[in-house]
């Protein structure tokens, strides 16, 4: 086996998507204990793309956002690596996830030209993107709002021009629409999504750490044709 595989997973999720939120520390988990033998690609799709229809359609007949919130905070409550406010999605609530998305899409496109500050670890985009969560779960932000994605990327110490730059040019939705197109290659159909060996593994939802690191050890280990009988 060549040292130099690497696995390529693609990710899917959307910002405003608590089971995201809750698998970040899977996704970290992953980067520690496989380092360069991964490379992880963050896409995102509209889930929440339209909060009010979502909720029209979802949860009309079940107490409407009010009991989403609740049922957001107490799915999180079980877990205790992250903060979620009590008044989740009752205060400050976002009209859309595509806002976010778009500004993450732009953050993306001007560190990969070169124009952001250099960084160790994390990249920018992982940093904005969780950032957004964060911002939204915990602190109550309406983080749809562009003036509050400025903050955030400013408090992270990012040039808002050169991202807005970015915005204003058409660039970052043409991005954001590539990561649509993906959604649609690989049959996405939620968040979160990981895909493995150019679609012919999906991993989507709540699934446990040891179940993605087993499929990416597989993909370590065994060659190409050995991964279809057909």
């Amino acid at each position: 086996m060549s040292t130099s595989k690497k696995v390529s997973i693609l990710y899917f999720s959307d910002v405003l998507c608590v089971w995201a939120y809750l698998a970040q520390i899977r996704m970290d988990e992953l980067k520690k204990t496989f380092g360069d033998k991964i490379n992880v690609e963050l896409h995102f799709i509209p889930v929440f793309g339209s909060v009010e229809s979502k909720m029209e359609a979802n949860w009309k007949d079940r107490g409407g956002i009010q009991a989403y919130g609740k049922w957001v905070f107490e799915t999180a409550a079980k877990f205790k690596h992250v903060d979620v406010n009590e008044q989740i999605w009752q205060k400050n609530i976002p009209q859309s996830s595509a806002s976010c998305h778009l500004f993450i899409k732009a953050v993306q496109l001007a560190d990969e030209k070169g124009l952001l500050p250099k960084v160790a670890e994390q990249s920018h985009v992982e940093r904005v993107t969780w950032s957004i969560r964060q911002a939204f779960f915990r602190d109550l932000t309406n983080v749809s709002k562009l003036s509050e994605q400025l903050k955030i990327a400013e408090g992270l110490g990012l040039p808002v021009d050169v991202i807005q730059d970015e915005i204003s040019s058409g660039a970052a939705f043409a991005a954001l629409n590539q990561d649509f197109l993906l959604k649609e290659t690989y049959r996405v159909t939620g968040s979160p999504t990981l895909v493995f060996n150019e679609g012919r593994q999906i991993i989507y939802g709540n699934v446990g750490y040891r179940v993605i690191e087993a499929n990416i050890q597989e993909l370590l280990k065994e060659p190409p044709t050995s991964l279809s009988w057909c």
